[in-house]
C-alpha cells in the first residue's frame, strides 16, 4: 500500500533522512521506533509533503513524492502530529466536523463511532476544545483525523504524557482501526504498547532504518535495543 525507497529529507541544508526504505501493507500496524532525533517525525512529515525530499514515496501504486500536504491527505493518508493541533475555540463536535472531507460519502466512520470509542468526547461534545485535558485533546485529534476516512493513518507519539488508562484507550483505538482494515504507521517511544499491538517493528538511527522485523524478533535482539533504543 505504502512503499518508501531511498528517501532523503532536508531542513534547509540539514540532511536528516538518509535512504530510508520500508513498506506498510493494507491493514498492518507498523511501529516506527527510535530515540529522539533519529528521524522518525521527519519521516512522517516527508510522507505528508511537509519537508523537502528526494527519493520515492509510492501510495497505492501512485508516486506522491513532492505532493502538497492537502493532496496527500485527499489521497487517503491521515496524519496525527505530536503537537495535536486542535482548534481551541471550536467545540469537540465542530472539530470532528472539520475532519470530514468535502463531498465525502459512505464514510466508514461517523460521530457515533467516535463517541463509542471515546465516551469522554461525547460528554464534552459541546465544550470548546481548548479547555480539554491533554488526554481528551489527543482523543479528539485521533478522531478528527479518522473522520476523514483515511486508509492509512500516521500517528506521531500518541501516548506522550498520557495517563496509563488513556494509553490503554489509545491502544484499543489503534486495534479498532486494524479491525476495519486501516493501516497505521505508529511513531512511538513506549516499547511496551508498540510491541503489543504492532505487526512489524522498524527502528531508526541517524536517519536510516537499522531494523525491520517482527516485534518478537526485536524483543530478542538485545544489540538493537541497547544500541538504538535504550537511553
Amino acid at each position: 500500500m505504502l512503499e518508501i525507497d531511498n528517501l532523503h529529507a532536508f531542513y534547509g541544508k540539514s540532511h536528516i533522512l538518509h535512504g530510508v526504505a520500508f513498506k506498510v501493507a493494507a491493514g498492518e500496524i507498523v511501529a516506527l521506533l527510535g530515540r529522539n532525533g533519529s528521524g522518525r517525525s521527519t519521516t512522517a512529515k516527508a510522507i505528508m509533503g511537509l519537508v523537502d525530499t528526494e527519493g520515492s514515496i509510492v501510495w497505492k501504486g501512485q508516486r506522491i513524492t513532492g505532493r502538497k500536504p492537502f493532496e496527500v491527505a485527499h489521497l487517503g493518508i491521515g496524519y496525527v502530529p505530536e503537537s495535536r493541533d486542535i482548534f481551541p475555540k471550536l467545540t469537540v463536535q465542530q472539530n470532528l466536523l472539520l475532519g470530514q472531507k468535502g463531498g465525502q460519502k459512505n464514510s466508514r466512520w461517523g460521530f457515533d463511532d467516535m463517541y463509542s470509542m471515546f465516551p469522554r468526547l461525547k460528554e464534552r461534545e459541546h465544550t470548546e476544545a481548548g479547555v480539554l485535558s491533554g488526554g481528551e485533546q489527543q482523543m479528539l485529534t485521533l478522531c478528527r483525523t479518522l473522520m476523514g476516512d483515511p486508509d492509512l493513518i500516521i500517528i506521531d507519539e500518541p501516548t506522550e504524557g498520557l495517563a496509563p488508562k488513556i494509553v490503554e484507550q489509545v491502544a484499543a483505538f489503534l486495534q479498532a482501526l486494524k479491525a476495519r482494515g486501516i493501516s497505521v504507521l505508529l511513531i512511538e517511544q513506549k516499547l511496551t504498547i508498540a510491541l503489543q499491538i504492532s505487526d512489524r517493528a522498524l527502528v531508526m538511527g541517524h536517519g536510516s532504518i537499522v531494523f525491520d522485523d517482527t516485534p518478537a524478533a526485536l524483543q530478542e535482539n538485545r544489540y538493537i535495543r541497547r544500541e538504538w533504543l535504550e537511553v
